[in-house]
């Protein structure tokens, strides 16, 4: 398997994390991470940043696939609906510069990430700090980023296991 990079998206209104991995399916290694900090300015100056900051990473570090947390239903309705406008600024920014997006819910990142899908997020910290040997303290938002992205790496990497295994082999004579 050919060495991909992936950018993951952990989508939010007031901080979005970025992280960027390369894979070859065996080794998994880091190349960047960030909680982009977006403050208290109004929703759509907040939305043009993430596209722009967004645009920009994927135009620096030139990720084959984007992978993105799926919106998980909240109790708080407006809450629900920013998140799915931060992750729609996101998507935008990785579909103008032709980039695949895939979508993961919660409890997959965290099954693919730590083992179950009920981790906390310490945990979730714990592991892609493990899995990408990186040391010292890791922003949240920039770990759930990464945990994004390990999540497809491993996905992909069994699906593409699967279908090369149910491939119909040459018969031999």
């Amino acid at each position: 398997m050919s060495v991909r990079r992936i950018i993951g998206i952990d989508p939010g209104s007031r901080i979005t994390g970025i992280g960027v991995i390369e894979t070859d399916g065996q080794r998994t290694r880091y190349i960047y991470s960030a909680g982009l900090k977006l403050g208290d300015k109004a929703l759509p100056e907040r939305l043009g940043e993430i596209f722009t900051e967004v645009s920009a990473v994927i135009r620096q570090y030139r990720p084959d696939e984007m992978s993105i947390e799926n919106v998980f239903m909240s109790n708080n309705a407006a809450s629900a609906l920013k998140l799915g406008q931060a992750r729609g600024a996101a998507i935008c920014a990785g579909v103008v510069l032709q980039l695949p997006v895939h979508e993961y819910s919660p409890k997959e990142i965290k099954q693919a990430t730590v083992g179950k899908g009920a981790a906390d997020k310490t945990q979730v910290q714990h592991m892609v700090k493990v899995l990408l040997n990186l040391q010292g303290k890791l922003q949240a938002d920039a770990a759930d980023a990464l945990a994004i992205a390990l999540c497809h790496a491993h996905i992909s990497h069994l699906n593409s296991r699967i279908a090369n295994a149910t491939r119909p082999q040459p018969r031999r004579r």
